[in-house]
């Protein structure tokens, strides 16, 4: 019997095991570039879940291999050999022969270490990170915006701000070329996504840096999209129009159309926009460069943000249009042109105008704590701004011969904007009136920017030995012409007191001018080190003259001229800075360290009081950067540098503002320059089998002599002065983390972002030192996945805890806020689709906020494409809860507030879009 049972169990073993699926594998591998075989490369399969070893083999003198007995199912092939790249492949084993034909293997030499995967959608080299377009699935007739959305790692915030691995991006080029400028912007909003083939984010280093070879410190996040070389011949665009139906006159419109043209090397596009639907015509970028905003105090956002408010000075020749808030009329056109002759002389222009039309209706109430005065100021201000710019951007970059080379780079920037604000405000004091006010400001001003930069380029014949030298002048003017009318109205003890009538013409005149020469020579010294020998001079030169009229009633003319607020004022600063710097460069470490001196002398003169200010400083200017390229996927860099700022021209003129009557400023000619020491470590690194990342930012900075502010505030009359100061002690301290990977199974991608920010900032109010120390601490969820044609989804959730202190109220301000973003997309009978995004901000209530802040705004779209989705009609519903609100909370030194802007609500467009191209060689 048991003899019987035995037969019986080797039969079923062998029964079984006949019928399980196996299949043998096979191949060949040869040289991709002279198609010769390769001997003795490891050949493995890997399984796809854990990455586990399953079988592996070696390839013969003829590049052949072999493995029998696989079981079938999904696996990873990958090749490994000490001389050629390593290769990976998904692959799927059914039952049977499966040959794989020759697999081609790149040498290093040529490749550069670079990875290449057949599967993966991420790939990092060194510090940077590419994402292949194709793997990350938008409509047909998407932006760039939408594109980048969607990639791990990349944020793009609801004012169009880029940030990359936690840090802001300030270029966006395509094919390696500035497109539109220096302007994120236009890129991103009016590239169709379909048109990329790679997403590179990377830190681009200054010209010099890249010429020399040895790093300066001077980088800027950035970003590159690499067209589909189909898309880089013929022309393609688009034209979209919408329009809102059954409305009245002003009803809400809006168009965008954009046309590009690529043959060889040659790009030329152009683009036209035209709405009121709050379509911005400038980035964020330029309403900071243009706007005459100085940021001197320390502000937190509803998000928990933390940045400095500008106080006040003498840039009243041009207000500022928050394009997030009130409504907008905005009409912006523009040409791009670049092209590249005999890889020698390469040209780049980009025009653009910008035309808008802004009114917003503004609330605000704010608490200030004095001592054990509390004065709580209410004030409603109706703004109306008619504002136009010209921009033109060139650069012109030719190689003389094969040693030398120069580049041209030409900015311009004009500026016209007529403005009208009225307001009327109360202050009180313990419940108390102290003061009412009412004033309208009516501003005319023209502004112009120039910038020319050359850099002249030499290398030796010695390798690594360079000589350049660049030259900068750049030169800001403004023009103002305001009028100013207010009531003033005094109290005491809640009784009238005095009323001051102010009826002024303000006449302005202000130029700003830099000269700066930089030499830099560099000597190798072996094949690893080199010496890099610099000298920089910079000349600056600027005079500010301000006149105020004040209205005589004999006349009924503003020809009374009032010296207490008038002022002409000239200042020449120029700085003589040598420096000294030892680099290494080598496959896997570079770094560079070395110091420079600064010799900065102040000539300021006070005209209208024949007063002049002479000042002198000697600077010690460290450097050192470090990066560390530890696997072809991985990067970690250190940078430290130190830097002074000069105070402005407005800081430094005592000039009085009285614009805001009860709110003063005055400039303070002993202001002195400030020093900041800045630490930043980057950390990135990405598994090709899991698809994960892994991204560490850490950022210190420490700041002397700080221009920060005294604000005099006298209780009694809630009357403030506020004037720049010098103030030590400031730091600040940034931590962002992300770890993003793909769920398989699931087929989900999850990015992870805790963060941490620290600021400490020093102020002086009623000339008692004022520590304001800020903790933000937060943590964002996004999850995103999508199938083709099927469905889009996309979640992020972002949490985040405010801490608020100052040292003359020990009291902890703390709130938390949150941020929930749902994005949805459904196709369904092939050509139809129905798109919604919702989001929901709450911010926590306070001891100063009795309530919660909630907003909400869900918006849908239903489209159909037709003619290969060349052309799509949609519907679309804004705000479809009627509650985007203009609401926001702020808490910043002895101050809390709240304010209210109009908002664009609840409204329906129906709309067309039409996407046509014409691509030589490309399938319609």
């Amino acid at each position: 019997m048991p003899k019987i049972l035995v037969t019986i169990a080797i039969l079923f073993l062998f029964s079984f095991s006949s019928f399980s699926q196996k299949t043998n594998l096979s191949g060949v591998l040869t040289n991709e570039s002279e198609k010769t075989p390769i001997y003795n490369s490891v050949v493995a399969l890997l399984t796809p879940k854990d990455s586990i070893l399953y079988k592996f083999t070696r390839s013969d003198k003829e590049g052949k291999f072999s493995m029998k007995n696989i079981k079938a199912g999904n696996y990873i092939l990958m090749t490994t050999h000490s001389q050629y790249a390593d290769y990976l492949d998904s692959i799927i084993l059914e039952e049977g022969e499966k040959n794989l034909g020759t697999i081609p293997l790149i040498s290093k030499m040529k490749l550069l270490k670079e990875i290449i995967i057949k599967t993966g959608s991420i790939r990092v080299k060194g510090d940077t990170t590419s994402y292949r377009a194709s793997d990350f699935k938008v409509d047909a007739n998407a932006n760039v915006e939408e594109l980048l959305k969607k990639l791990p790692g990349i944020q793009v915030d609801k004012n169009g701000t880029i940030k990359a691995m936690g840090e802001t991006v300030e270029k966006v080029l395509v094919d390696g070329e500035e497109f539109f400028g220096d302007d994120p912007g236009m890129a991103v909003k009016n590239l169709r996504a379909d048109a990329v083939k790679e997403v590179q984010v990377f830190n681009k280093k200054s010209d010099q840096a890249e010429f020399t070879g040895i790093d300066d410190g001077e980088t800027k996040k950035t970003i590159n999209l690499k067209l589909k070389e189909d898309k880089k011949k013929g022309y393609f665009g688009k034209i979209d129009a919408a329009n809102q139906p059954f409305s009245d006159a002003d009803s809400r419109y809006n168009i965008n159309s954009m046309v590009s043209s690529f043959k060889g090397k040659r790009k030329l596009s152009a683009f036209l926009l035209n709405g009121n639907t709050g379509q911005d015509g400038l980035s964020w970028q330029d309403n900071d460069k243009f706007g005459g905003r100085d940021d001197i105090s320390m502000n937190m956002d509803d998000d928990g943000n933390v940045s400095y408010e500008w106080t006040g000075g003498n840039n009243d020749e041009e207000p500022y249009v928050d394009t997030q808030n009130g409504f907008i009329k905005n009409t912006n056109a523009g040409l791009q042109y670049s092209n590249k002759w005999n890889d020698k002389q390469t040209l780049n222009l980009s025009p653009k105008y910008n035309k808008q039309i802004y009114t917003n209706n503004n609330i605000r109430n704010t608490q200030t704590q004095v001592g054990e005065t509390q004065l709580n100021e209410n004030t409603s201000t109706v703004s109306n701004v008619n504002r136009g710019n010209f921009k033109l951007n060139a650069t012109y970059d030719v190689k003389l011969d094969s040693l030398n080379s120069i580049k041209f780079t030409a900015k311009t920037n004009f500026y016209d904007t007529k403005s009208d604000e009225f307001s009327n405000g109360t202050t009180t004091g313990n419940g108390v009136l102290k003061n009412k006010q009412q004033k309208t400001f009516i501003t005319n001003s023209d502004k112009q920017s120039l910038l020319a930069n050359i850099l002249f380029r030499h290398k030796f014949k010695k390798p690594r030995r360079t000589f350049s030298i660049n030259g900068s002048w750049n030169m800001l003017d403004t023009n103002s012409d305001n009028f100013l009318k207010s009531f003033n109205d005094s109290y005491i003890e809640g009784e009238f007191s005095s009323k001051d009538e102010i009826k002024q013409n303000k006449i302005g005149e202000k130029t700003n001018q830099n000269l700066g020469l930089n030499i830099t020579y560099t000597e190798p010294l072996n094949k690893n080190f080199a010496l890099q020998f610099g000298y920089q001079i910079t000349h600056n030169t600027g005079k500010s003259n301000y006149l105020t009229y004040n209205y005589s009633d004999v006349t009924g003319e503003y020809d009374l001229i009032d010296n207490s607020l008038s002022n002409q004022f000239r200042q020449t600063i120029t700085t003589h800075r040598p420096n000294l710097k030892l680099s290494y460069n080598a496959k896997k470490i570079n770094y560079s360290f070395g110091s420079g001196f600064g010799f900065t002398s102040f000539d300021l003169q006070d005209q209208t009081l024949n007063k002049q200010y002479e000042r002198h400083y000697t600077n010690f200017f460290p450097t050192a950067n470090f990066s560390y390229k530890y696997k072809s996927n991985s990067n970690l860099r250190f940078n430290y540098e130190g830097a002074t700022r000069q105070p402005t021209i407005d800081q430094l003129q005592p000039l009085r503002n009285n614009q805001d009557f009860f709110n003063q400023f005055l400039g303070n000619p002993d202001l002195k320059q400030s020093f900041t020491n800045r630490i930043s470590i980057f950390h990135n690194t990405y598994s090709i089998l899991t698809e994960s990342q892994f991204y560490q930012n850490i950022t210190f900075t420490t700041t002397s002599n700080l221009i920060s502010y005294n604000k005099d505030i006298d209780p009694e009359s809630a009357k403030t002065i506020t004037t720049p100061i010098n103030t030590n002690g400031n730091f600040s301290g940034n931590f962002y983390f992300g770890y993003g990977f793909k769920v398989k199974k699931l087929d989900l991608y999850v990015n992870l972002n805790p963060s941490l920010n620290y600021n400490k900032s020093v102020l002086s109010i009623n000339n008692k030192i004022n520590d304001t120390k800020n903790l933000n601490s937060g943590f964002r969820v996004y999850l995103s996945k999508f199938k083709e044609k099927k469905y889009e989804f996309s979640l992020s959730n972002n949490f985040s805890n405010n801490r608020n202190t100052t040292s003359q109220n020990d009291e902890v301000k703390s709130f938390n806020t949150n941020e929930l973003n749902l994005d949805i997309g459904v196709y369904f009978w092939e050509k139809w689709k129905l798109s919604t995004d919702y989001s929901l901000y709450t911010r926590q209530k306070t001891v100063d906020f009795q309530t919660n802040l909630t907003n909400q705004l869900w918006n849908a779209r239903l489209q159909r494409t037709f003619k290969n989705d060349e052309f799509t009609a949609y519907i679309m519903v804004r705000d479809i809860l009627n509650q985007n609100i203009g609401i926001r909370r702020y808490v910043y030194e002895n101050v809390i507030g709240e304010e209210q802007n109009d908002r664009l609500k609840r409204y329906a467009m129906v709309g067309f879009t039409w996407n046509f191209k014409n691509n030589d060689g490309a399938k319609k």
